[in-house]
């Protein structure tokens, strides 16, 4: 009897080696000068600037990403609609968060034939905190019940499942209940996924829940193949690490913290300083403790991400 065939993520975790994942979209959007600053952020550009989404994917394919990470974080049809397009108009434009990132890969593979590995496009799934631009999702501080969580999270899960991603990315995930609603809804896609969680410090999701808790949810899952945190300060990871292997050793480990810095959600704006140096000490930090996929989040750009896949390459020989 043939065996199923594996999908490209699925292959790529069949591997040893460790695998990059690129750095923050929309602080790197920012950086670049394109204003972020509505209650959408990188999504808005979706329909304004999708070619600068392109760009950014780009950028981090070229420092040596080989993820990348589609620009619906924030994208939701009710977010959409708010803006006066339709539910259908709202639809595609987070399908072609997908339809970009597929779009910078192929050109990357166009420019540079003598790579032979095909990029994977990660379909990003952001937390329910985030569409409501309030910091909640940093907190985990809903005001939601389990329902209105699956309702949410269930239109945008299906329509990103029967996109050309490779895997889904369920991201900055705060809260226990949220996770426990993504497990269930996740039995039942197409894609694998992986899920990970923002973190207070060495212990504890953002909704003060043990992480090795949530991460015991999925123990066993049969789509969800990684398990990992993201959007968490650099210096808690390789303790997170720790509490994931604990509680679901059968899974991939994914990790990709911010720089570090502080966020200030009234000012839009970010404090504290990050160095693509020490940023890459710390991944090889992380693959010794375990990690397989390294990558970054808020303020961790494409000078960071060369570095970062430099540095794993060095320690892996």
């Amino acid at each position: 009897m043939n065996q199923p065939r594996l999908n490209l993520f699925e292959n790529v975790l069949s591997g040893h080696v460790p695998i990059t994942l690129d750095g923050g979209l929309a602080t790197e959007l920012e950086a670049r000068g394109y204003d972020i600053g509505t209650t959408l952020w990188s999504a808005a550009l979706l329909r304004s600037n999708p070619s600068a989404i392109v760009d950014v994917h780009r950028a981090y394919l070229e420092a040596g990403a080989e993820i990348i990470i589609s620009a619906s974080y924030q994208a939701s049809v009710k977010g959409f609609t708010s803006m006066g397009l339709s539910e259908r108009e709202a639809e595609a434009l987070i399908l072609s968060s997908v339809e970009l990132a597929c779009t910078a890969r192929q050109q990357f593979r166009d420019a540079h034939p003598e790579i032979t590995r095909t990029p994977i496009v990660a379909a990003s799934i952001g937390p329910y905190g985030a569409a409501l631009h309030d910091g909640s999702e940093y907190t985990g501080d809903y005001d939601v019940d389990e329902s209105g969580l699956r309702q949410f999270h269930e239109q945008r899960l299906a329509l990103l499942d029967q996109t050309s991603a490779d895997v889904l990315a369920c991201e900055t995930i705060p809260n226990s209940l949220e996770a426990g609603v993504l497990c269930k809804l996740l039995e039942d896609v197409r894609l694998p996924a992986w899920v990970s969680f923002c973190c207070r410090d060495g212990r504890l999701i953002s909704d003060k829940t043990p992480l090795h808790e949530v991460c015991a949810l999925y123990r066993g899952h049969p789509r969800v193949l990684g398990l990992g945190v993201n959007c968490t300060a650099p210096q808690f990871v390789t303790s997170l690490i720790g509490e994931i292997k604990k509680a679901a050793p059968d899974k991939a480990i994914v990790v990709y913290p911010n720089a570090g810095e502080t966020y200030d959600v009234l000012s839009n704006s970010w404090f504290g300083d990050a160095s693509p140096a020490a940023f890459a000490e710390f991944a090889q930090q992380w693959q010794a403790a375990g990690a397989r996929i390294i990558g970054g989040c808020c303020r961790i750009g494409p000078q960071q991400v060369a570095a970062l896949r430099e540095g794993l390459r060095v320690s892996t020989g």
